[in-house]
């Protein structure tokens, strides 16, 4: 019984962040802005999770059913977008930069993102190790300004002498 109180718990803590952090297009212009904000209580139809289930069709019944699954809990690159649009709409340009790259993360699996993060921590990878992971990302994921900032980070170590010694 506790681990079901605490499912629900987790559950609901999702949906509310999820209705506090999704935003939709403006009807004029096709961008989001703060007026959209949040889109769960004023365009819901417009969050859908990364297997396309509309953000209404969650809840907590669903989830102990089985009926949804981790991804299905999830935030979609589309959502990301769209925040990142809002970001942009009150002037917070580097949240907005964030929310993208997140974005193109999400098609990384969780424990390659992890793999990644180790190997970017300074002496643990060669110069060329970042570059092929840098690689990866562009041409496998189309994570072009995370492959970007790893291409710079070799770099950046290899001038101050943070690559891995052999």
């Amino acid at each position: 019984m506790d681990q079901e109180l605490l499912m629900k718990q987790i559950v609901e803590q999702v949906m509310n962040a999820m209705n506090n952090g999704g935003a939709a297009p403006a009807a004029s212009s096709g961008k989001v802005t703060a007026a959209n904000y949040p889109l769960a209580e004023k365009e819901p139809g417009k969050i859908k999770t990364p297997t396309g289930k509309p953000f209404s069709s969650l809840s907590y019944e669903k989830v102990i059913s089985g009926e949804l699954t981790a991804e299905d809990m999830r935030i979609s690159p589309e959502t990301l977008e769209m925040q990142a649009q809002v970001a942009e709409s009150v002037n917070r340009e580097a949240f907005a930069g964030n929310l993208r790259r997140a974005a193109e993360l999400i098609a990384v699996p969780d424990e390659r993102l992890l793999e990644i993060y180790n190997a970017l921590r300074p002496y643990r990878s060669t110069k060329q190790e970042l570059i092929d992971i840098a690689n990866e990302l562009d041409q496998k994921y189309g994570a072009k300004t995370a492959a970007g900032l790893v291409r710079e980070a070799a770099e950046v170590y290899e001038k101050r002498g943070r690559l891995k010694k052999f």
